[in-house]
């Protein structure tokens, strides 16, 4: 779905994008409440508290994160591009990031009381014109590239040129092999890298293990997007679940 280009910087908070009041939250606690007590009851056999928020569509990621010191390091993150109704969504993607992210063990009940829990509703996709064609601070990333090996040698002089480059083509893309990653809004200035090296980085993290070289950039076809965010505690959640049970 195309939609109005976003400005250079992020809004100001009041200010409107399009049609979109930069004031509203999509995302709001109770949705990171759903997705704790969702887990929380898979490893306990509580009963679980029906969500009382509407049953809206969107993408979206769950991340858990666990406490060491004063640090939050990741425990799981996972999410899907596909709009789904949040009810069945928030319930599925907080099991599937907290036990089959293969990137970790799955988590276990004695570490619940250690836990943080990140919603993130995605909206506001755009294609980008290159790879280069986002805001940090504002924009996720999600791109697609094919194998190296597999890219011709010039497409017509008409197609957009790479933003670095001084040929006036981009090569084109002939096999169905390709290679994806995402990052999320937040993740690329945490990391305080700039954009080339989230592009990289993004590269790498799909799966390349070879030499980025420029006209590997500019094979990537990048779509950016937004998102709205919320994270809740262990103990903020422990808190609204025995408020809710009390209600009930």
């Amino acid at each position: 779905m195309s939609l109005t280009l976003l400005p250079p910087e992020p809004a100001a908070k009041g200010d409107v994008v399009g049609d979109k009041d930069v004031d509203r939250e999509e995302c709001i606690p109770e949705h990171c409440f759903h997705a704790f007590d969702t887990l929380y009851c898979n490893l306990t056999r509580a009963k679980p508290i029906p969500p009382q928020f509407p049953d809206e569509k969107y993408p979206l990621f769950i991340t858990w994160n666990t406490k060491y010191g004063r640090e939050w390091r990741l425990r799981g993150c996972i999410g899907n591009f596909e709009p789904m109704p949040l009810h069945q969504g928030l319930a599925d993607y907080a099991l599937i990031s907290a036990l089959r992210d293969s990137r970790f063990r799955k988590i276990e009940k004695s570490e619940l009381q250690k836990l943080q829990c990140g919603v993130s509703l995605l909206t506001n996709y755009e294609q980008a014109d290159n790879y280069l064609d986002w805001t940090i601070g504002v924009h996720g990333i999600n791109i697609t590239f094919p194998h190296p090996s597999l890219i011709a040698a010039s497409s017509p002089a008409s197609e957009t040129p790479s933003p670095y480059s001084s040929t006036p083509s981009l090569p084109r893309l002939t096999s169905r092999q390709t290679f994806s990653a995402t990052y999320l809004p937040d993740v690329i200035p945490d990391q305080g890298w700039d954009k080339i090296e989230a592009i990289d980085s993004a590269i790498q993290k799909a799966g390349w293990k070879g030499r980025i070289t420029e006209d590997l950039r500019r094979s990537v076809k990048l779509q950016r997007y937004q998102s709205s965010r919320c994270e809740v505690t262990w103990d903020e959640y422990i808190e609204w679940r025995e408020e809710q049970l009390a209600l009930h």
